[in-house]
């Protein structure tokens, strides 16, 4: 148990423990031989308990259990001898869990039994047992577990479990599992509208001010924190995941001529303001990204219209996968062949996500903002004037670029071109600021300005504040949200260096989010590369800024070439959503292994990469052989990767 002290090992101890490790042995051999040869009488049985009180972590004793039980139940019609079989079952239930509360085969086992519904439950029993419990440990989340099994299994209100929970928040406001299941009490009572939960701003004030109460009793205590963290996202995020950007870009105009002879290359371009792709064999990517992870893309809830008949069905992939599949990036590929270019033509290519409810996040809610945007594709045979497509003709330069605006593309970053936002505007967006900076005020005045907790919780209240004046027109105001934060994390990592990590990685996404909220700041760190051959490429570079994680990328779908070297990254995760990506120079970080460039396969576009003068290696564990399966790879000095 935590915070008692250990007392040194006796010499009996030792021969204690190999005493019991030797019957722990005999036991498990005999009860898998009871269970090879399918032996389920009494004595067998009683083996497999004496087995299962002194370790309660035995799995397959768990499991011979349950077929023992089956089979023998086949012998019994008499409902009095069937009840009596069970309940012995929970009784062995129950003396596992006095050798130990939390394990995992035994609290599986007990609600295994209830689920077979073999006798009626005694449900004042259960209860009681849950009580003893959680007296001696209040934090078992096992309890906690089976106690909404049993409330789901009796049909027991939410609204009656949630007093539950505030009356033991009540005996102690450091009962973390508590806090856990009042919110997950909650949030099921929001989405179904339950009578007197309507009202989401009205319960949130409640919550916040019941957790404050619990904070300025003891800021050192864990619980309130997170609980007051699940409140801010509660209330910092929209309810329905919504599209935030996409490539192209709504208006956007590509240009695609064929290639010259013996090339494998087209050459995409927009001469108005956007730019010059190189794509691989005329594949044209459309990427989506949403501000939640998401799932159920596909033609029928993502339509795409246009008069150019394509030569597959399309299909929605997921960049990422979280888990159960949800992805915040999804992406398909339009495929136009060299004899497709002979001719002189201009296709509009529409796409139009109409609400489909089958578009949905983790927490089960739907995409509830139409979405539609165009952009078109120029098709010419243009062989005399098309410039060389091979970019790596001459060696890479990081450094020699020229301006947007003296190459005469001054708009190339097309911000909030999608014309979502004003939907994402909600009238509770007004409530959530103002209650959000009522929260900063109240946590300026605590007692403990050193609290680690204090400075973490002022520092996301900050970017949930940012995060509101980025879904409306108040993009430059968030700057000021957004430094104070930067401040706050630099404190913590002097005051809690046991998590430096964890605070590099925040505030390298606040920086992220600071340096490309707008078009004005972007721009500082924009360029356009023109290679030898003409041929242009968009050159964003990042580095030198002490950077150790990548964000906010859907503002970067544009990108061709990426700069993020002397930085000290350690992951490069977000970059596979960047699918125009040519060249990347991730040099001089603290990348440890090739796994960690996983996300580069991702990325049909890219050419070159320089990852020198990192740590690879370092990992100890490295099973990955390949970097990444384009065979377009190329070295910086333009020798192809194999």
């Amino acid at each position: 148990m935590h915070g008692q002290p250990r007392r040194p090992k006796q010499p009996e101890d030792d021969a204690a423990a190999a005493a019991k490790a030797a019957k722990l042995r005999e036991l498990q051999v005999q009860v898998l031989h009871n269970h090879h040869t399918y032996t389920y009488t009494e004595e067998a049985l009683g083996l497999s308990f004496k087995l299962l009180e002194i370790n309660p972590e035995a799995y397959t004793a768990w499991n011979y259990r349950k077929l023992a039980l089956q089979h023998n139940l086949k012998e019994l019609s008499d409902p009095e001898a069937i009840k009596s079989t069970v309940d012995n079952e929970l009784r062995v239930v129950e003396l596992a869990l006095r050798q130990n509360p939390k394990s995992y085969g035994a609290w599986y086992h007990r609600k295994w039994l209830l689920n077979q519904k073999l006798a009626p439950v005694d449900f004042k029993r259960e209860y009681g047992l849950l009580d003893k419990l959680l007296k001696v440990d209040a934090r078992n989340f096992h309890g906690w577990n089976y106690r909404r099994f049993l409330a789901k299994f009796m049909g027991v209100p939410e609204e009656k479990e949630l007093q539950y929970t505030m009356d033991k928040i009540s005996e102690n406001f450091s009962n973390y599992s508590a806090w856990h299941n009042r919110s997950i009490l909650l949030s099921n009572l929001l989405i179904q509208q339950s009578e007197g939960f309507e009202s989401k701003q009205k319960i949130f004030s409640e919550e916040f001010e019941l957790v404050i109460q619990a904070l300025f009793t003891d800021p050192s205590d864990q619980s309130g924190w997170f609980y007051h963290l699940w409140l801010l996202a509660q209330t910092s995020t929209p309810d329905n995941p919504q599209l935030i950007s996409s490539w192209p870009s709504n208006g956007a105009k590509l240009s695609l001529c064929s290639a010259r002879k013996n090339e494998d290359q087209n050459m995409v371009s927009s001469p108005s303001s956007i730019c010059c792709y190189s794509l691989k064999e005329g594949i044209i990517p459309i990427v989506l990204y949403f501000n939640d992870p998401v799932k159920g893309l596909n033609p029928t809830n993502v339509k795409l219209n246009s008069d150019f008949v394509f030569d597959k069905d399309l299909q929605w992939r997921p960049l990422v996968i979280t888990d159960f599949g949800y992805s915040n990036c999804w992406a398909t590929y339009l495929e136009i062949r060299n004899k497709d270019c002979s001719t002189s033509q201009q296709f509009s290519v529409e796409v139009s996500i109409p609400c489909p409810d089958d578009i949905m996040s983790r927490s089960g809610s739907h995409c509830n903002c139409p979405v539609h945007f165009t952009f078109t594709i120029e098709l010419g045979n243009n062989n005399d004037e098309a410039h060389d497509t091979d970019l790596f003709h001459d060696p890479i330069s990081w450094s020699s670029s020229e301006s947007f605006q003296s190459h005469g593309k001054p708009s190339c970053v097309a911000f909030d071109q999608l014309n979502i936002t004003s939907a994402l505007v909600q009238e509770e967006s007004r409530w959530n600021l103002d209650r959000l900076s009522d929260e900063i005020d109240l946590f300026r005045d605590l007692p403990d300005e050193n609290s680690k907790f204090a400075k973490l919780t002022l520092a996301r209240l900050l970017l949930a504040c940012a995060a509101i004046k980025s879904r409306g027109s108040s993009l430059i105001e968030r700057k000021g949200y957004c430094e104070e934060a930067l401040g706050f994390f630099s404190d913590l990592i002097n005051l809690d260096p046991s998590h430096k990590r964890y605070y590099e990685d925040e505030r390298s996404l606040v920086l992220m989010d600071q340096l490309t909220c707008d078009m004005e700041t972007f721009m500082k760190y924009c360029s356009v590369q023109v290679r030898s051959n003409s041929a242009t490429l968009n050159h964003v570079q990042l580095c030198r800024l002490s950077l150790t994680r990548i964000g906010f990328t859907e503002r970067m779908l544009w990108v061709q070439m990426l700069d993020l070297s002397h930085n000290k990254l350690r992951s490069i995760e977000g970059l596979e959503a960047l699918q125009q990506l040519v060249c990347l120079n991730i040099s001089n970080n603290q990348i440890s292994s090739f796994t960690s460039l996983e996300p580069l396969t991702k990325i049909v576009s890219l050419k070159a990469l320089d990852l020198s003068f990192n740590e690879i290696g370092a990992h100890p564990i490295d099973t990955t052989r390949y970097m990444c399966s384009s065979p377009s790879l190329k070295w910086l000095d333009g020798t192809c990767i194999h």
